[in-house]
């Protein structure tokens, strides 16, 4: 099922209906409900209620004497919270009403459920349906399409995940102006001419049709880097006519981060478009402890009536590709090893990628982690069958060759040619990511992947990210309250993204809930030992329906597509 979104008005009426996703009669559940027929007598239609109501439960579901902490930031207080038919149909003292199912949750807190607003799911969705290392974490809500990627045809590609079964949490997806772009130009580092200009603009305009929440970029990655800020903004202008947002990996998140919010501002401002910065931190070890710079940058265009937004994970490594460090003008056009033919170029290419690398890693090759590589080059045979874990200071040290700025361009090089890696880049300040976690206008979002468990070594956020807000910075550091933690995994989310009736607990909302224990959820994931799920979070529900149920996975499939506003219906 697909449901069409619209910003700051609820997906449907606040009544009764037969089930978040089904028109059969049947509740989640599975059990025929009885329903009162229309009859022509007013005798008839009052026996047949009171026959109704003396067979029907009030509630499919009770979840009984939690603390609940409705998303909204106030503080919790003790309630029962009764679900009917896929919604919350009542929060208070519910002991002496009905149920088909009484689930004793005393002690612990019941929440949204959580909305991770950039993952990267799509890819393994198809493979693992149940997407267990998110909804072991509370995540009710993927949001793909991140970073400029996403597919072109999004109708098929939803019809296609709905033919397939389904998902256990909800789906939603933005357009990538990356995909578009590379449709239409390749990876050509040049401006796109009035008619190519069109053609990326009809394609934000289908995809918005489609369901797409907004416009994403990775401008950071080819071919997005190529892109001028006006290029974008135009593209936004068409996401902005359907209600839709601009959420970006921004150009720049090491020296020139301060000047990549500016030009996402600008963005926001020119477009007349919502912003999102997504996954925000602050590169370059000389600019650790400056996030309060980018915090006021964000206040000062939010009091120019610009509406600027960002999310975050709680962690101080990213991940993604080895050859992310490459210089992109040497990618441009796929020609990267024809480039490094000519012996210039090659020491050209060498110099950037030790400015990088001084730059963001201050020349450590044991900040970055290699997460998986796919080998399958013509140097393939010079690489040992399992590298994941390892990092480029080990892989030199193996070799008997010492870790310098040109020993490890050549290693980078060396794996690129070979297939390539993806990587886990330790490059960040602890204090400045409570800073931001601090900050008024942020969200929490992973950005981490959907992944087969005990498979290559993944960065921990995919596994940890929603525990580990709640247990180490909530609960243990005291950087952020409980309240307002659940505030930014739940209803900041969905207000960001059009989820009308999501994000809050209160009568008429979908009944997407998560219920963890506040003295005991934290996440196990490390960087070392990756797969490991996290602890504290026994019942997560879709729609009413259990996806986890006493820390374990169901295999339920309740979870719904849900389109953004300018969805054609």
């Amino acid at each position: 099922m697909t449901v069409g979104l619209e910003p700051h008005r609820p997906l449907f009426p606040l009544v009764k209906t037969t089930g978040p996703d089904r028109d059969d009669g049947r509740s989640p559940t599975g059990r025929v409900r009885t329903r009162p027929r229309r009859a022509r007598a007013a005798v008839t239609l009052l026996v047949t209620a009171v026959a109704s109501s003396a067979c029907a439960p009030d509630f499919d579901l009770v979840l009984a004497g939690g603390t609940v902490i409705d998303g909204t930031g106030a503080e919790g207080f003790v309630a029962d919270v009764g679900v009917l038919d896929g919604r919350i149909a009542a929060v208070g003292d519910l002991a002496g009403r009905s149920a088909t199912e009484r689930v004793d949750v005393t002690g612990h807190v019941v929440a949204p459920g959580f909305i991770d607003p950039h993952t990267h799911s799509r890819g393994t969705i198809f493979e693992i349906p149940t997407a267990d290392n998110f909804v072991l974490q509370g995540v009710t809500t993927l949001v793909e399409g991140n970073d400029g990627g996403s597919p072109l045809d999004l109708a098929h590609w939803y019809d296609s995940l709905t033919a397939s079964g389904g998902t256990a949490p909800n789906f939603a997806m933005f357009v990538g102006h990356g995909t578009i772009r590379e449709e239409v130009l390749g990876e050509d580092d040049r401006a796109p001419d009035d008619e190519e200009l069109a053609a990326m603009k009809a394609f934000v305009e289908r995809a918005m049709e489609e369901g797409a929440l907004g416009l994403s970029t990775g401008l950071f990655y080819l071919p997005g880097s190529f892109a001028t800020t006006e290029e974008v903004i135009e593209l936004s202008r068409v996401a902005a006519s359907y209600g839709g947002i601009y959420i970006s990996h921004m150009r720049n998140e090491g020296d020139g981060v301060f000047e990549s919010v500016r030009e996402t501002i600008r963005i926001g401002r020119e477009a007349g478009i919502p912003v999102q910065m997504t996954h925000h931190k602050i590169g370059a070890w000389r600019n650790f402890g400056r996030a309060a710079e980018s915090v006021a940058l964000i206040e000062d265009a939010r009091a120019e009536g610009i509406d600027v937004t960002f999310d975050q994970y709680p962690y101080t490594a990213s991940s993604t590709g080895l050859s992310s460090i490459i210089p992109r003008w040497a990618q441009e056009g796929g020609r990267l090893e024809e480039r490094l033919t000519d012996p210039a170029t090659r020491v050209r290419v060498v110099d950037d990628i030790e400015a990088f690398f001084e730059m963001r890693f201050a020349s450590d090759p044991s900040k970055i982690q290699l997460v998986s590589c796919r080998f399958e080059g013509p140097g393939a045979s010079a690489f040992p069958s399992e590298m994941a874990g390892l990092t480029l200071l080990d892989v030199l040290a193996a070799r008997d060759v010492d870790g310098t700025p040109a020993a490890v361009a050549d290693l980078i090089l060396e794996i690129d040619a070979a297939g390539g890696c993806s990587a886990i880049f330790h490059a960040f300040d602890e204090g400045d990511v409570r800073l931001l976690m601090a900050a008024e206008h942020g969200m929490i979002g992973s950005d981490g992947s959907l992944v087969h468990f005990g498979v290559a070594s993944p960065h921990p956020r995919g596994y940890g990210t929603y525990p580990r807000v709640l247990g180490h910075y909530a609960r243990d550091l005291g950087a952020i309250s409980l309240p307002e933690a659940v505030r930014r995994m739940t209803s900041a989310p969905a207000d960001r993204l059009g989820f009308a009736d999501r994000g809050r607990i209160e009568p008429g909302n979908v009944a997407d809930l998560t219920v963890f224990d506040p003295a005991t959820v934290i996440d196990r994931a490390t960087f070392e030992n990756p797969h490991q799920h996290p602890v504290g979070i026994p019942h997560v529900f879709v729609g009413g329906v259990a996806i986890v149920r006493d820390g374990a996975v169901t295999g339920a499939r309740p979870g719904v597509v849900l389109r953004g506003p300018g969805t054609v219906r």
